[in-house]
């Protein structure tokens, strides 16, 4: 299969013209998240079952990108991912694209069972091809890309068709294919919720151990680590790592020889930030007490003394179908869901259906199961 690189408008406009008369399209992207501090869509792969292409969005703006657009939100155009939650994301913020009619192989390869889904294992086990691994890591916003990077990346929508036409007959014969296709067509509205990037700090895995002031140190910390991140235009984990945030949050230095003890941090960020850092620890401890961060309150359900209880019995059911489908337990039924059942605590097919968490699949495999196990419950 040939590939060819598109890196001019002249290029995009003849390969997508090429393309449009496609029912079918294997996509993935490449971002750069691992180096940089805002990702975007930094390579666009695209195979046909005739043809590969590679897309350099810094070269080839959003305007002549339209008609790929056009595809991809076309109900008519079947578009093939493996793993879509990430690239949907980007496509969907850096392109306003809103892509319908997704296949996702590793969502499918779960759902008949495979333990093994990340696409390296599946085009081994179904082709005998073994991807190299060495630019997983790769700043895919470096220009020029050397040949063999282009190769890499190819290599993820090469195979996609046909990986599609194999796990799609496997799924076809165990009756699970419209599993697949509810999942997927949950995946359309797959996008990043506005966030409010003042409360990041919060989020941090260790913050709650912090006490208010040690968080208002946190949370200057923080803001100044990603200041730091956009000027340089890096991972905000390149600048200074979260347990180094939370010790200084914790040890609150005041001179560069306090801070320089702070381990796992970068010596040269230490010397050349020191009085940012000891700037930013100050602000958080002079902080007006009525100014000091909390964490927001959870929501609370009325207190049930049954409820863990009645999730223990839809987790056994759930648990023994499991074993009969050979499904990983947690892909047949996600923990939330069994909670959403519980707290509902159904007692038939029409109130079963109203747990809205709970897949429709998901409801008509399971749900004879969880029916029985909740009889009578209270």
């Amino acid at each position: 299969m040939p590939l060819e690189l598109i890196d001019n408008p002249k290029s995009a406009s003849s390969a997508l013209g090429d393309m449009s008369g496609v029912r079918e399209l294997a996509v993935d992207t490449e971002g750069a998240s691992f180096h940089r501090f805002v990702d975007r869509v930094y390579l666009l792969q695209l195979s046909t079952r005739q043809q590969s292409a590679i897309i350099d969005p810094l070269a080839v703006s959003a305007e002549f990108l339209s008609p790929l657009g056009a595809l991809l939100e076309s109900a008519d155009v079947e578009t093939v991912f493996h793993d879509a939650d990430y690239d949907l994301r980007l496509l969907r913020r850096d392109y306003g694209w809103k892509i319908r009619r997704i296949f996702d192989t590793r969502v499918a390869a779960q759902l008949l069972g495979i333990k093994a889904f990340g696409l390296a294992a599946l085009l081994e086990r179904y082709f005998g091809v073994k991807l190299d691994k060495k630019h997983q890591r790769a700043d895919w916003s470096m220009r020029p890309l050397p040949r063999d990077m282009l190769d890499y990346a190819e290599q993820d929508t090469r195979y996609l068709l046909e990986l599609k036409d194999h796990i799609s007959d496997e799924l076809e014969k165990k009756g699970r294919l419209a599993w697949v296709r509810e999942e997927c067509e949950r995946l359309e509205d797959t996008k990043w919720a506005d966030e409010d990037a003042g409360g990041a700090f919060l989020r941090i895995k260790g913050a709650r151990d912090l006490s208010r002031r040690e968080l208002a140190v946190l949370r200057e910390l923080h803001a100044w680590r990603d200041s730091v991140a956009r000027e340089l235009d890096r991972a905000t984990f390149r600048v200074i790592g979260k347990e180094q945030l939370l010790d200084l949050s914790r040890t609150q230095p005041s001179t560069p020889k306090s801070l320089g003890q702070t381990k796992g941090a970068s010596r040269a960020l230490l010397d050349r930030r020191s009085g940012e850092i000891i700037d930013a620890v100050r602000r958080g401890l002079e902080a007006p007490e009525d100014d000091l961060p909390k964490f927001p309150k959870s929501p609370r359900w009325d207190r049930d003394p049954h409820f863990d209880e009645r999730v223990n019995k839809v987790k056994t059911a759930r648990d023994a179908m499991a074993v009969q489908l050979d499904l990983d337990p947690g892909v047949l039924c996600a923990r939330e869901r069994m909670e959403a059942v519980a707290r509902k605590n159904p007692q038939s097919r029409e109130q079963l259906a109203e747990v809205t968490e709970l897949r429709r699949w998901q409801a008509d495999v399971l749900g004879p199961s969880i029916l029985a196990a909740l009889q009578g419950s209270t």
